[in-house]
């Protein structure tokens, strides 16, 4: 593209977390340069930047935690903590000499396609507007944190937060302290807040199934290997990929035996570590392994047997201003409240509104649930490419391996693009059509749709979340373009030939 204005660059990506990352170091190896990524806070890093929470780690190991084009040798532990995968996403965007490419403290509100153009046209909080040709969207599923409305909320006199907006000014040495929510998050600071506060009481709504995690530090020797025979660090990955990858069945077929076996494991470890029967019932879960997300601790169970901590299974009926009463009329007194009730799963791309061709807006093109072929493209929404979409979350594996596969994919789409010379890739309803079936035919087939509740559903009990095959399957899908999945749409006299830039 030739055109001069500041306000206009090839393509336009919202959010520098992992997705969008990982989209700016791609086309920096594209050798495609004319892009921006749009940053609503001040620093780059996505949920790695917002969850500060004490004992904040990857629940995949740090080996298989890293973009494979790039990948971190030196990682002090099996488990990456928050700050060291933090810092990891900062030394790529120093590398890629990205942090010139992405423009903070602006946040999305409106992207709107003009047809006749071909052009997305894109405002910014505060009135600033920009266009491109192609918009990629990196915002994650796990962004926006979700805090339930409870009776009485308003009156609590005591101190609250999320645990994704953690408040580090405030102290909780001998305080009475309240967590709605015992999932992830939760899980990995209630361990560390119960060696600190007077009482720590955690109201939670159902059991989760845990496994260990194996958590430890890598030694001197093991670090220096690693740094000096990054071989050694590729054939590890590979194998934690088939090792998580094995693990697919428990998920495609919830009553297998694999699934039964791990229960058994984890209820054995469970019952070592908690001798309470009382509280070994509390802790047991009423759904098939794999219906909800599948947590792996190493210190979890030991923290609920300490005499400061106390498991509440009873709903919560309402807040009061010292405290919080359980439907059985049971008030527990609470001077702290901390939120560890996730975040807002399936309102994919919000709060950004965002309107495709003829106006559609994607509320109304998505108002049954959030959907896109493999979890990138949509009909009606020309150049417009997604991360960590509708239906790629997973149970069993490293998030990162689908993202790079969707790149990927998206920079095949702009090749193409760059290639025929074309203003636009749109993707055809038939082939959307087609994905949607087999999209819902693969679910109905997994645990997820075995009646449980879970952050990986919407009101209406879709799945929207969850990729519903193994990430080998993904990767067989998305590794070579079928351009005939999609409209293409040629330069006219309205629309002047803009071909992507190569450099």
């Amino acid at each position: 593209m030739t055109q001069a204005r500041s306000d206009y660059c090839d393509v336009l990506i919202i959010g520098a977390g992992m997705s969008g990352l990982c989209a700016g170091m791609r086309l920096r190896q594209a050798g495609m340069h004319d892009f921006l990524l749009l940053e609503s806070d001040s620093r780059l890093g996505g949920t790695w930047r917002d969850n500060t929470y004490p004992g904040a780690a990857c629940d995949i190991p740090a080996m298989f935690y890293s973009f494979s084009f790039e990948l971190k040798t030196d990682w002090s532990r099996k488990y990456p903590p928050q700050e060291e995968i933090l810092a990891y996403l900062e030394h790529c965007a120093d590398k890629y000499a990205l942090r010139e490419k992405i423009r903070f403290n602006s946040r999305v509100e409106e992207a709107r396609y003009d047809e006749t153009r071909a052009l997305w046209q894109v405002r910014l909080a505060g009135g600033d507007r920009l266009q491109a040709r192609v918009l990629i969207t990196g915002t994650g599923q796990l962004n926006r944190p979700f805090t339930p409305a409870i009776e009485g909320q308003d009156s609590f006199a005591g101190h609250s937060f999320h645990s994704a907006r953690w408040d580090h000014g405030h102290s909780l040495r001998d305080r009475d302290v309240a967590v709605i929510g015992n999932a992830a998050s939760a899980i990995q600071f209630i361990p560390h807040i119960a060696r600190q506060a007077r009482r720590v009481t955690v109201f939670q709504r159902s059991a989760n199934w845990m496994l260990r995690r194996g958590d430890r530090a890598y030694t001197r020797l093991e670090r220096s290997l690693f740094r000096r025979l990054p071989l050694l660090v590729r054939l590890r990955r590979a194998r934690m990929w088939l090792t998580h990858e094995l693990r697919w069945p428990v998920f495609a077929r919830g009553d297998s035996w694999l699934g039964r076996a791990i229960e058994r494991s984890a209820l054995r470890r469970m019952r070592r570590a908690v001798h309470d029967p009382a509280m070994q019932k509390k802790l047991t879960p009423g759904y098939p392994m794999g219906c909800k997300r599948i947590l792996i601790s190493d210190d979890y169970w030991e923290a609920v047997n300490r005499n400061n901590v106390e498991i509440v299974t009873e709903p919560l009926r309402r807040m009061t201003a010292d405290g919080l009463e359980t439907v059985d009329g049971t008030r527990r007194l609470a001077d702290t409240l901390i939120y560890a009730t996730g975040f807002r799963t399936t309102e994919f791309l919000a709060p950004v509104m965002i309107y495709g061709r003829g106006g559609l807006s994607l509320d109304q093109a998505w108002q049954d649930g959030a959907e896109a072929y493999l979890g990138i493209s949509l009909p009606g929404f020309p150049n417009l490419f997604m991360c960590y979409g509708p239906n790629t979350n997973l149970g069993h594996n490293s998030i990162i391996f689908m993202i790079e596969q969707q790149v990927d994919y998206i920079l095949q789409c702009l090749q193409a693009m760059r290639e025929r010379g074309l203003a636009a890739l749109e993707l055809r309803e038939a082939v959307m059509a087609d994905w949607r079936r087999e999209c819902e035919q693969g679910l109905a087939q997994t645990v997820w749709a075995t009646g449980c509740r879970s952050w990986y559903q919407n009101s209406a009990g879709r799945i929207t979340n969850n990729w519903p095959y193994s990430t080998l399957t993904y990767w067989w899908r998305t590794r070579r373009l079928q351009l005939s999945d999609y409209h293409q749409l040629a330069p006219s006299r309205d629309r002047p030939k803009h071909a992507l830039s190569a450099a």
